[in-house]
Formats: structure tokens, C-alpha cells, sequence
């Protein structure tokens, strides 16, 4: 079933790459968005550069005596921060970005609870190795979890599933990264080490996400790959995605884990953005669905918000 899904996505990513490959030939896109990407107006010569936004949403609805039903009272906060810096000297590339999601939602039926945890870092070094500087060997580190707990409902009881690096997932990989444009790169690895942490004494009692029963931490080798596209489609409309996949080689390796995020951002004005985001996630080792709660499935989230928007000032050093 999970190759099913994730040739589904690769197909996905692919008339993306093609729709945006036929917006270059008719028009001439900026580069504003992240993804362990430049700006491809920034001609300027510089050795490090930094920046990045923050996005708040809020969202209120109210019913008083709605034939239809609902909550008398709902409300939502989501709020996002992104920070990157960028080294280039010579042959020699350096990427990082951090991403931070957080986003809680109060309803009359079902009170308090969060809609978004997560915690994204992503390091990249890359040499060039060809004249037409699409082509790097490169080092990767990458770095996700989440702030707060999270919990599984039946109705209104919650049960706790997940907490600060519970899990966690860390991951170093050497390879080749592809770079045709800016825009667009893929990073291919045949070596990849993948840790998952659960450290809260609690959960690892219970033998989640991989991990043996009354262990913190479970390695896994395997293949790697990371698939990166941002594009400007209109004047306010920015799109980003990021696609990762990683098979174990010693456990079911066709049963390839998928982190897919997609974000698509339209401009309202100085100040306000519309956002859509749009994630998806597949792990096998992740056995907390179905009828028994013992499965793992496909998860899938999905925020639509307008709120306000503060980009961090681009500086550039020298």
C-alpha cells in the first residue's frame, strides 16, 4: 500500500516540477520562499546570509441558536517562525533553515487542545564538483520532533502518545545533491543513518515508534532521499514543498517512510497572508492507528489560515 502512495507523490512532484518548468518560459519568477534556497534576484556577493518570518493565524467562530448544529464557540491560534542562514565561499556551500509550527484550537465540545507541534532543523554542506555547478557531494543533518504532549482521543479522553523528543528523529547522510535550478534540487544517499528517540521513560515503556519496549533510542541504515521545490506560480501566490523518503535495509525496505510538507502563501498585503498548509506523513513503525490502535496509516494535516506576517530582515555579510 505505502508504494502506492508514494509513487502517488512522486507523480505529484513531478507535474509540479513540469507546470513550473512552463511558468519559467513565460514568465520570470523571484525567489522569496524558503527551502535551502537562494533569493535568484540576489546577484550580490556575500559569504553569509541570514533571515527569515514569522506568521500568526487566528481564527473565531461563534453560533447561537443554529439549527444546524456546532460549537457555540471556537477558536484557533497557529503560529509559525522560520530562520535560515546561508555560507558560500568558492565551491564550498553551507545551508541551514529551522522551521517551528505551533498551533492550539478551544472549542466548546471539546475544549483545549493543539492542531500543530513540530520542530524541523535541516543542515546541509555541500562541495561543488562540475564547472556547471549543479552537482555537490554533500553532508546532511536533519533534526524533528515537537514542543509540547500530544494525545490520541476516544471522544474526549485523551491519552498521552507523544512529547519533546518522544520521538525525536535525527538523521545524518552523505551523498549527491542535484541542483538544475535554484528553485529545485534533489539529494540522493545510499548511506544515511536514521536515530529514533523516545527519552520520555513513560513511552518507552510501551515499545513506540520502533522502538524496543524499555529502550530510548533504535538506529536504522538505510537509503535516503530529499526532494526541494519552491516557485513563485503569480505576483502574490509562492508555493514550497519538501519531500523526504528513507528505506531501512534491514527492516522491510520496500515500506518506505515518507515526510511530505507542502505550503502554498498568497500575499494580501504588507502585512497579511492567506496560508495553506498541507502535510503528510507515513511510517511504519508508527502503530498507533486503526481499530485497535495497533496499525500504522497514513497521517495527514491540513491548516488553512489568514493572519499576520513579519519578514525578518535579509543581512547579508561580506
Amino acid at each position: 500500500m505505502m508504494k502506492l502512495f508514494t509513487l502517488a507523490f512522486l507523480g505529484v512532484f513531478c507535474v509540479l516540477v513540469a507546470f513550473g518548468q512552463d511558468m519559467i518560459v513565460r514568465t520570470l519568477p523571484t525567489e522569496v520562499f524558503r527551502t535551502i534556497t537562494k533569493d535568484a534576484k540576489d546577484t550580490s556577493t556575500w559569504k553569509w546570509k541570514r533571515g527569515g518570518a514569522i506568521n500568526l493565524n487566528l481564527a473565531q467562530g461563534s453560533l447561537s441558536n443554529w439549527a444546524a448544529g456546532g460549537d457555540n464557540f471556537s477558536m484557533s491560534l497557529n503560529a509559525y517562525t522560520n530562520y535560515f542562514l546561508y555560507y558560500k565561499k568558492g565551491k564550498h556551500t553551507w545551508d541551514n533553515n529551522l522551521d517551528m509550527y505551533f498551533g492550539y484550537v478551544q472549542t466548546t465540545s471539546l475544549g483545549s487542545r493543539k492542531n500543530d507541534d513540530r520542530i524541523d532543523f535541516l543542515s546541509k554542506y555541500g562541495l561543488q564538483i562540475d564547472s556547471a555547478k549543479k552537482f555537490y557531494l554533500s553532508g546532511l543533518f536533519s533534526f524533528r520532533s515537537q514542543f509540547f504532549d500530544g494525545y490520541t482521543y476516544n471522544g474526549t479522553e485523551g491519552t498521552l502518545s507523544s512529547t519533546l523528543l518522544s520521538p525525536a528523529y535525527v538523521t545524518f547522510s552523505l551523498g549527491m545533491d542535484y541542483k538544475p535550478v535554484t528553485n529545485f534540487s534533489v539529494f540522493l544517499s545510499p548511506l544515511t543513518s536514521r536515530a529514533t528517540i523516545v527519552a520520555s521513560k513513560r513511552l518507552a515503556a510501551q515499545g513506540l515508534y520502533g522502538v524496543p519496549a524499555g529502550q530510548r533510542i533504535s538506529n536504522a541504515v538505510g537509503a535516503f532521499t530529499s526532494i526541494n521545490y519552491s516557485k513563485v506560480i503569480g505576483k502574490n501566490v509562492t508555493y514550497k514543498g519538501r519531500m523526504d523518503l528513507f528505506s531501512d535495509y534491514s527492516h522491510n525496505p520496500w515500506n518506505i517512510d515518507l515526510y511530505f510538507t507542502n505550503q502554498l502563501g498568497f500575499k494580501i498585503n504588507r502585512y497579511l497572508t492567506a496560508t495553506y498548509n498541507l502535510d503528510m506523513i507515513y511510517d511504519d513503525d508508527v502503530k498507533l492507528f486503526g481499530k485497535d490502535h495497533n496499525s500504522p496509516g497514513l497521517q495527514v494535516k491540513s491548516l488553512l489560515g489568514i493572519g499576520f506576517q513579519c519578514k525578518l530582515a535579509q543581512v547579508a555579510h561580506q
